[in-house]
């Protein structure tokens, strides 16, 4: 008889223990996003680097890298009807935090408010950056409070009131706080072109358990019971083939325990023939429409980011 390891990998799926890491953006104008990035949001930057003629700029709250900026003029602009980005979603660790950022970027009229949602398992609001790009600040409910059905996750898209959002949570102390407040890439939403195919990749692939299957025209997934990790949507883009160079997404992070969870990867892919490239920290694979997926080991420095 043989056990398991708690928070072990198997061959099927990702260690429970699995997280998002930052996000990468191709932007176009470098010295806008950094400053919208951290006015709207607080980050701070951490780190930059040239590579030829890109500039790669590291932003963060504290030591945790939450977006890497590629500057890259002259691609075209994000087009919202293909393959890619739907949002970045950085997570908070409490009301107050996420009040505090909401009503920071709400101020900020570089990016748009385009709306909040109470989705059950978490409460949240949307904006669009200055090139097109959504991000997501949320807060998690409690993880028992959330609500199981036929081996699914109950996520629905309820209306929450912002203003009184703000007026309940947001005080003036943890707004002055701004980037001492901890925060993190929680999960990341996409845009595909059919969801079958996405379900292919994501799920029985990199290994990804489904969620939430029901929810129309999108399939949310995650590692070790979350809520979602990945999502993947065709509401604007379905029927979407491969992505052409563009503004946008560069890739999309994960951080997995150890060695053992990117053998258990790499042995998925090779098992359905799926190229992808292995440095002995990380492994880097592209999805069905081109966006590159890196997993790696823990204890990703702002160099290895930058590096990549």
């Amino acid at each position: 008889m043989t056990t398991s390891t708690p928070g072990a990998p198997t061959d099927r799926l990702l260690s429970p223990s699995t997280s998002m890491d930052a996000v990468t953006l191709r932007v176009g104008d470098l010295e806008q996003m950094t400053s919208y990035y951290t006015g709207a949001f607080a980050l701070a930057p951490l780190e930059e680097r040239s590579r030829g003629t890109e500039v790669h700029r590291v932003l963060g709250r504290g030591t945790t890298p939450m977006l890497r900026l590629v500057h890259t003029p002259g691609l075209p602009a994000v087009d919202r009807r293909q393959a890619g980005l739907f949002h970045t979603a950085f997570l908070f660790d409490d009301a107050a935090s996420l009040a505090a950022t909401v009503y920071r970027a709400a101020q900020d009229r570089r990016g748009a408010f385009v709306g909040s949602s109470d989705h059950l398992v978490s409460e949240a609001f949307y904006f669009t950056d200055p090139e097109g790009n959504g991000v997501e600040l949320y807060t998690d409910r409690p993880r028992e409070t959330w609500v199981r059905e036929r081996g699914q996750i109950v996520m629905a898209t309820e209306y929450l009131d912002p203003n009184a959002y703000l007026r309940t949570h947001l005080d003036q102390e943890t707004f002055d706080a701004g980037p001492a407040l901890a925060g993190r890439v929680g999960h990341v939403h996409l845009q595909v072109g059919d969801i079958a195919t996405a379900r292919d990749f994501y799920v029985d692939a990199v290994g990804f358990e489904a969620t939430v299957t029901e929810y129309s025209g999108a399939l949310f997934a995650s590692a070790g019971g979350y809520h979602h990790h990945v999502a993947m949507n065709v509401w604007n883009s379905a029927g979407a083939g491969p992505r052409a160079a563009s503004l946008g997404l560069g890739d999309v992070a994960v951080t997995v325990p150890g060695r053992d969870d990117l053998d258990a990867l790499v042995a998925r892919l090779r098992a359905r023939g799926l190229q992808h490239a292995d440095d002995g920290r990380s492994v880097v694979v592209h999805d069905p429409w081109g966006t590159r997926v890196t997993l790696a080991v823990p204890g990703t420095t702002t160099d290895e980011l930058l590096a990549r």
